[in-house]
């Protein structure tokens, strides 16, 4: 860290610095709280993604237990066409967004399976669509934990470092050029009483 100069100048920047803190912190402030709701709001979807995985997952059994049947062939009846995710810029921080999503669901034939394979087809159809909104609801969620942990470490930097090294600095400052203008008093006072002593004389 560069030496600290004791002068004006100094004294100037460093007030100009701590102005220019104490302006930017709320700002951060509030980005982090906007963040943080956002990020529950993430966490809050996530949940609800998870929790509907794991009641669909316990339905299936009861709903159809005829899944236990081997002879009847389920693989390929429902297939992703195409997921389309943009990104969304939520105060800067670029997030996943589900735009679109197209499931295609092979041509079966009712004839040819049971009738129960429409109930099937509609559970892996729904248990697609949630994984997949599951897994962008994770990634929004690590993505703006980063951010918060971010914006965190530049409020606390403000808070902890930057602005009370500015008010020590600008402390400091003060009281050594207040010293150096009484000792220049002093210094003035004793030339002055030296000059009338030597003219007396």
């Amino acid at each position: 860290m560069a030496r600290l100069a004791l002068n004006k100048a100094s004294l100037a920047k460093q007030k100009q610095d701590l102005d220019t803190y104490v302006r930017f912190l709320p700002s951060l402030d509030l980005k982090r709280r906007q963040l943080m709701a956002q990020r529950a709001r993430a966490a809050a979807e996530l949940k609800t993604a998870s929790e509907r995985i794991a009641e669909l997952d316990t339905a299936v059994g009861k709903l159809v237990p005829m899944l236990a049947n081997d002879g009847i062939e389920l693989t390929g009846l429902v297939a992703f066409d195409s997921v389309e995710i943009s990104d969304e810029n939520v105060m800067g921080v670029h997030l996943p967004k589900l735009d679109k999503l197209n499931v295609s669901i092979a041509d079966y034939g009712a004839l040819v399976k049971p009738h129960w394979v429409d109930r099937v087809v509609d559970l892996i159809r729904e248990a697609m669509e949630l994984r997949v909104h599951r897994q962008i609801a994770e990634r929004r969620v690590a993505v703006l934990d980063a951010a918060v942990r971010k914006v965190t470490q530049r409020v606390n930097l403000f808070e902890k470092v930057l602005i009370p090294r500015a008010k020590k600095n600008i402390r400091y400052i003060q009281i050594y050029l207040s010293d150096m203008e009484r000792a220049a008093v002093v210094a003035s006072k004793i030339s002055k009483g030296k000059q009338a002593a030597a003219a007396a004389a």
